[in-house]
């Protein structure tokens, strides 16, 4: 076995360890019982703060 072969062998298992990791958070993503969290993280940015007015930024 030389260094051709470990090198292709090492590629392969990398790149099915990556397709596997992508198929897991394609399917987290998509699932339909994720849409209402996912909603509201991306709601979050637009979120009204003006309750907190004074507070030093970081400090609850």
């Amino acid at each position: 076995m030389g260094y051709q072969d470990v090198a292709f062998w090492s590629q392969m298992i990398a790149m099915t360890i990556f397709a596997i990791v992508m198929g897991g958070v394609l399917v987290y993503a998509l699932r339909p019982g994720n849409k209402a969290r996912f909603d509201a993280a991306s709601r979050v940015p637009l979120a009204d703060d003006s309750d907190k007015m004074g507070e030093p930024h970081g400090r609850s």
